[in-house]
Order: C-alpha cells, then sequence, then structure tokens
C-alpha cells in the first residue's frame, strides 16, 4: 500500500495513473474540495495534516510499504514529516517535484529566497501590493506592511472561512481581500492587476500547475513590479520530475519486493 501525497492537480494525475498501472494507494490531503476531486476518480482518500509522529503511526497501522510524495512544492512541513516518517518507518521514500520555471532576466523580477525577504522587498519597491502566496503565512506580511507608509496590501486566497477568519483577526479589511478559486487565467490576471491598481505582485514559483507563469507574465507586460519566492530548498534523495519515471520506479520497488518473498 502507498501513502501519496496530494491536493495539487497534478498529485491527483498521478495518483490516478499509479492506481491504473496496478497499484493499491491512498492519497492523503488537507482539504475536503482536494478529496471530493480524488474520490470522483476513484482513488481512496484520507483529510487532515499529519504530524511526522501521526505519519509514523499511519504507516505502520496501515501496512504502507511506500511514500510517494507529490505534495505542493511549498508544502515544506508535509515533505519534511514525509521524510522524517519513512525514514523511522523504514519504508522507501520518493518525490515528485514538477518543473521549475525558468524566466528570462527583467530588472521588475525580483526573486528572494522567502516570505519574509518578500515582505521586505514589497516594503521597500511600496505601492499597491497584491499578494498571491495564501493564507498560511499571511501574518509575515500583515505584520511588515499593515500600516508601512505608501503601501496598501491586498490578499487573494481560497474563499474559505477560516481564511477569511485569518484576515479579520490579522486586521485585513474586506475591502482588501480577493475571496476566488483558481487556476486564474492571464486575461483574468490582467483584470484584477487593473481593477485594484496593482503596483507589485508577490507570488510563489510554484510551477506551470500552480499558474505562476500566468501571473508574472501578465503582471511584467502591465509593467508591475513582481516578487518571485523561490522554492524551498530540502534533499529529497530520490525525486523525479516526470510521471513515467516516477511510475517505473514504483513499479520497480513492488516487483523487488515480490522478487524478495
Amino acid at each position: 500500500m502507498i501513502l501519496h501525497l496530494a491536493g495539487t492537480g497534478d498529485a491527483r494525475a498521478l495518483a490516478v495513473q499509479l492506481v491504473a498501472a496496478g497499484h493499491s494507494l491512498t492519497a492523503s490531503v488537507v482539504t475536503d474540495s482536494a478529496a471530493n476531486s480524488l474520490r470522483e476518480a476513484g482513488v481512496p482518500v484520507r483529510i487532515g495534516r499529519m504530524t511526522a509522529d501521526e505519519m509514523v503511526a499511519y504507516i505502520r497501522e496501515n501496512s504502507i510499504s511506500l511514500v510517494v510524495d507529490a505534495a505542493h512544492p511549498f508544502a515544506e512541513e508535509a515533505h519534511k514529516n514525509a521524510i522524517a516518517a519513512s525514514r523511522e518507518c523504514g519504508v522507501p521514500y520518493v518525490r515528485f517535484e514538477r518543473e521549475s520555471l525558468a524566466f528570462e532576466q527583467n530588472p521588475r523580477l525580483h526573486l528572494v529566497d522567502d516570505y519574509a525577504a518578500a515582505a521586505e522587498k514589497a516594503a521597500e519597491l511600496k505601492g499597491n501590493v497584491m499578494l498571491t502566496t495564501g493564507s498560511k503565512t499571511l501574518q509575515i506580511f500583515t505584520k511588515r506592511l499593515l500600516g508601512e507608509e505608501g503601501v496598501t496590501l491586498t490578499a487573494r486566497m481560497l474563499p474559505r472561512l477560516d481564511n477569511m477568519e485569518k484576515c479579520a483577526e490579522l486586521g485585513v479589511e474586506q475591502k482588501q481581500i480577493i475571496a476566488m478559486q483558481g487556476p486564474f487565467s492571464k486575461e483574468l490576471n490582467v483584470a484584477l492587476y487593473r481593477q485594484y491598481k496593482t503596483d507589485v505582485v508577490i507570488t510563489k514559483e510554484s510551477g506551470q500547475q500552480g499558474s505562476v507563469d500566468e501571473k508574472v507574465e501578465a503582471a511584467l507586460e502591465l509593467g508591475l513590479q513582481v516578487i518571485l519566492i523561490g522554492r524551498p530548498k530540502l534533499e529529497y534523495g530520490m525525486m523525479f520530475r516526470d510521471f513515467d519515471q516516477i511510475i517505473a520506479h514504483v513499479d520497480a520497488l513492488k516487483e523487488e519486493k515480490t522478487d524478495g518473498l
């Protein structure tokens, strides 16, 4: 049985292909919407975040023989927990990492290492700042940017009750919130930037599935400043960027286990 860390569109597609290739798996997701999408495709699902210890318990209680980590590139805690839990349980771990996107050099494109650096750069650039990195790290930006002279912060995130509650707790007013479900087309990004008179866009280098290219291309074409947060630098060990390669690897692991019986 495989524990498949999912939650994104490409993770769902990989789960479907693994099941079609004859592998038994349970997909682990955080949200109900992600779970429903997988169930519709006939993939068994569990819902909720797990600590490393909880993942260890789950692996042992459910006879997990392999962890396939296809979680979002910025789900750093989930990656670390999966690596630690698989090591503790002595089961193989393999990472699917979507391809990074390459951008031509542009004086308006600012590459930073983390969220705090992104907030500092936005404070330096000033203007109307549109934050498109979700709610999880919202407090880093509100602490630095709300009340900063010459800066107006607008946060774009999923239309969930907990997100709206978090915005209220952090002092983000309703008029500063764009609650919408993506992915967003380039044309919609352009319209939103214009509607909110955006000067600076903050986004993450999530890759094609995360639609970061549409955000960046639309912003640069409008002459906006873009702050691009690089992916967490983790040592994954066994990692693939192609479905066929990862399925072949999982097939080989299954064959090795069968031959060893």
